[in-house]
């Protein structure tokens, strides 16, 4: 432990004190200079007296030593905090249900979870992060669906104000999802608004998205998806795929991970453009939307790519 959140001296400045009062100066003088107390000069010059030649020349007698008392007789016993990171560990309960096991306060025993580190189950480990990015744009697309619910009216999640009434949650407006490509090179992304996620509809939106890369001179290579039944078992989106000589690769089941840079944009198309405005209709919303894609493409920073919009890299190949 070498400080103290409310030590006035740190390490250097404790070596000064004890070298100005070896020098000759008094304890008082020296802590008047140090804006300091007498007895904390007189700590400090005692322990640097009493220290051997190695400790004062590593400063190690000069650090702060724990202020934890060396005997705490009001402590619970070995055997009694075992018994109650056992019951901890066998039940998974917290500390109110351990005290009444064990008879002791729940204080006491929220206490002695956390001097074991046992207060919190510890969260199994992740996985590898493996991160890859292909070396040019169209290289690799990636895709997805996220769903938004439609509205009439701000929502209580901005307003704070729960006045809906029960007709207008009889009535429900229904849903819509944002579908969202974006090329793994250079971030570009391209997204719309739709009423549902069925083959026609995303075989018309690809088109659409592959129209919108070549018009920024990328040719798609591979388009990534998850394996939603609108993605796998779609004729239509299998036959467009194989007139422009896409191939069409499928992540892993249950990991998101590998569609990754899709996924990260959604989370800030959800964070930006659907809850980061108060709007007054979820038409509002979507009108709002190809603005939102514009400035993200054009003039938003993106910190993966050195902190530029994502259409510098696209006229930019070679760095």
């Amino acid at each position: 432990m070498n400080g103290h959140r409310n030590a006035k001296l740190g390490l250097a400045g404790r070596h000064a004190l004890v070298l100005a009062i070896e020098s000759g100066m008094t304890l008082k003088a020296a802590a008047a200079a140090f804006n300091v107390a007498p007895a904390t000069a007189h700590r400090w010059w005692h322990r640097w007296l009493e220290a051997a030649p190695v400790e004062r020349r590593t400063l190690a007698c000069l650090s702060q030593r724990s202020s934890r008392p060396h005997r705490s007789p009001r402590m619970l016993g070995a055997e009694a905090q075992e018994r109650i990171c056992e019951v901890r560990q066998h039940t998974g309960w917290g500390p109110r249900l351990i005290a009444g096991v064990t008879g002791h306060p729940h204080s006491t025993v929220h206490k002695v979870l956390r001097r074991h580190g046992c207060s919190r189950i510890p969260k199994p480990p992740r996985g590898e992060i493996r991160r890859y990015e292909w070396d040019c744009p169209g290289d690799l697309l990636h895709m997805d669906t996220k769903r938004y619910a439609c509205f009439e009216r701000p929502g209580h999640a901005l307003t704070g104000v729960r006045d809906k009434t029960a007709a207008e949650k009889r009535r429900g407006v229904g849903h819509e999802f944002a579908h969202s490509i974006v090329d793994d090179h250079s971030r570009l992304a391209y997204s719309e608004l739709a009423p549902d996620e069925r083959a026609e509809t995303v075989s018309g939106f690809v088109k659409r998205a592959l129209d919108f890369f070549e018009g920024q001179g990328i040719t798609a290579k591979r388009l990534m998806t998850d394996n939603a039944w609108c993605y796998t078992r779609s004729r239509s989106l299998r036959e467009l795929l194989a007139e422009r000589k896409v191939k069409h690769l499928l992540i892993e089941p249950y990991r998101p991970q590998t569609n990754g840079k899709v996924e990260r944009f959604q989370q800030t198309m959800a964070r930006e453009w659907a809850y980061g405005l108060l709007y007054r209709s979820s038409e509002d919303r979507r009108r709002a939307l190809p603005h939102w894609i514009a400035y993200y493409n054009e003039r938003r920073p993106h910190s993966g790519i050195g902190d530029r919009p994502p259409i510098g890299r696209v006229h930019n190949v070679c760095g």
